[in-house]
């Protein structure tokens, strides 16, 4: 019989205009995969984030990757506009 493990993911909550990131890809000028500084210590690959402007959701997508403080997230149905510097 194989032991059973439980795992918990929390949902990290940004505001649009807080959210600092970096657009990995992106379509139509939406960004679909972002990077993000990651200061919480918790944060794992398979936690969400959530980008909202008030109750509108502009990205809902999952941490696939962590690296040296910076988080990899995938929405491929986003509404957060690309950011350009």
């Amino acid at each position: 019989m194989s032991e059973a493990h439980e795992t918990n993911s929390q949902t990290l909550v940004f505001e649009t205009k807080e959210f600092s990131f970096e657009t990995l890809q992106q379509n139509n000028g939406l960004a679909t995969v972002v990077k993000f500084r990651i200061l919480n210590p918790h944060v794992r690959a398979g936690d969400v984030l959530l980008v909202l402007t008030g109750a509108d959701v502009h990205f809902h997508g999952l941490i696939g990757r962590i690296d040296e403080g910076y988080a990899v997230a995938t929405d491929h149905g986003s509404l957060l506009p690309v950011l350009v510097n």
